[in-house]
Formats: C-alpha cells, sequence, structure tokens
C-alpha cells in the first residue's frame, strides 16, 4: 500500500505518518513550505521523521505565495503571533487563509501521480485554534472534490485519524508508536527555542503535562 502524508515536522502530522507507516503504508512524505516563520526549522523535523520512516520520497514543495497574500501571522511577520487565549471567539490570526485546501490539491496531484491509495492529514476538530478547514465537514467535501477531479480508475482516499481526538489522545498514540517527540517542532513563532504561548505550543504543553512527561524540546524560560 501506498499513502502520502503531509508532513510538516510537528507533533501531529509525525504521529501521523508513524501512524500509517504501522498500518503497513510505503510512506511518500510531502512537506510544504509556504513562508511561515519556522519554515526552516520545521523543514529538518520533517526531513529527520522522513529519514528515520525510510520514506520512499520526500517532497518539499514551495508555496511562497501565502506570504504574498498576506493576513495571516505566520507568513506576515508584520503581524504579532496571538497568544492562546481560551475565551477567544473569533479565528486567530495565526489562521492561513484556505491553506488545508492548497496543500491537500498538492497531495492529490502527487498521490495521483505516485498511484497512492491514501492521503493522510493531521487535522483534528477538537482542542484545535478553530480553523475553518480543519472541520470535518471540510474533510468530508474535499474527498467529494478527489473523487470527481481525479481519473475514473484512481482511487484515492483522504485519512483523518486524528478529527476527532484531543492532542493528548494523539500524544498517547505516540508514545505508544515510538515517535522522536525530540525531533519535531510546534511553534509557530520560534526556531531555537518554542515561544510556549501560542496555540500551538500551548496545546503541545497541555498534552505532555497531561500524560506526565518531559516534553524534549527546549522553551523560554
Amino acid at each position: 500500500m501506498k499513502a502520502v502524508c503531509l508532513l510538516s515536522g510537528g507533533m501531529d502530522s509525525s504521529t501521523l505518518a508513524y501512524l500509517a507507516k504501522s498500518e503497513g503504508y510505503d510512506i511518500s512524505a510531502l512537506h510544504l513550505n509556504y513562508g511561515q516563520r519556522t519554515e526552516s526549522k520545521e523543514l529538518v523535523c520533517a526531513q529527520k521523521i522522513a529519514s528515520l520512516l525510510d520514506a520512499k520520497d520526500f517532497i518539499a514543495v514551495n508555496v511562497g505565495y501565502f506570504s504574498q497574500f498576506g493576513e495571516s501571522s505566520l507568513t506576515d511577520k508584520k503581524m504579532a503571533v496571538e497568544e492562546f487565549d481560551a475565551a477567544r471567539a473569533h479565528v486567530p490570526n495565526t489562521y492561513v487563509p484556505f491553506r488545508n485546501a492548497n496543500l491537500l490539491s498538492i497531495a492529490t496531484s502527487f498521490a495521483e501521480a505516485k498511484d497512492a491509495e491514501a492521503i493522510f492529514i493531521g487535522v483534528q476538530s477538537l482542542d484545535y485554534s478553530g480553523y475553518p478547514d480543519c472541520r470535518p465537514q471540510f474533510i468530508e467535501a474535499f474527498q467529494r472534490v478527489i473523487d470527481l477531479g481525479t481519473k475514473d480508475t484512481t482511487t484515492i482516499t483522504l485519512k483523518t485519524p486524528f478529527i476527532r481526538m484531543t492532542k493528548t489522545d494523539i500524544l498517547h498514540l505516540g508514545i505508544k508508536l515510538g515517535v522522536p517527540y525530540e525531533f519535531t517542532w510546534s511553534c509557530y513563532q520560534n526556531e531555537d527555542k518554542a515561544c510556549g504561548t501560542c496555540g500551538s505550543c500551548h496545546f503541545r504543553k497541555e498534552a505532555f503535562a497531561a500524560i506526565g512527561t518531559q516534553d524534549p524540546i527546549p522553551y523560554e524560560e
């Protein structure tokens, strides 16, 4: 079996790649550089995870047009990255407009070219930051797009096993699978020491605290 795994180098996507490997898939890893603040760090982490999994392919694609579009603190350094706020009602400014649709479109092209049966993406809809392109309804709609937009002989299943799992659930699974979290990166803001205050850092730290395990990456004091 062949699968394309969207591999950012973060906690969720790395755990997902290990899960896909454990299910018997030969992995083709797809990494997207979209002008994010931690682009260099994420690329190194994704390459390391792909290497540890003996991925058949590792493709890094530059989609820097996101930084030209702006309107996200991940791609526009004039905008400050919002700190996590549990009471926040709006979508945080770390949301990259319609990013997952772009990434899944590229992954679908890659999967069809490789005759892969599946695409794995680590979206979740429980303890996440409210991004609209992580909702189950979006994934269901995109599966329909894949079915309609590929050859009649092509069958690609969009796999999102984490979509109704919490970050703590994902970490529990990753520990069982032996995911080396020291080679992953979640921070939206920094590449040397994680800020510890952005939404991604918040959920990562909360998960490690919940299972009583030390997070192996460095954080600012």
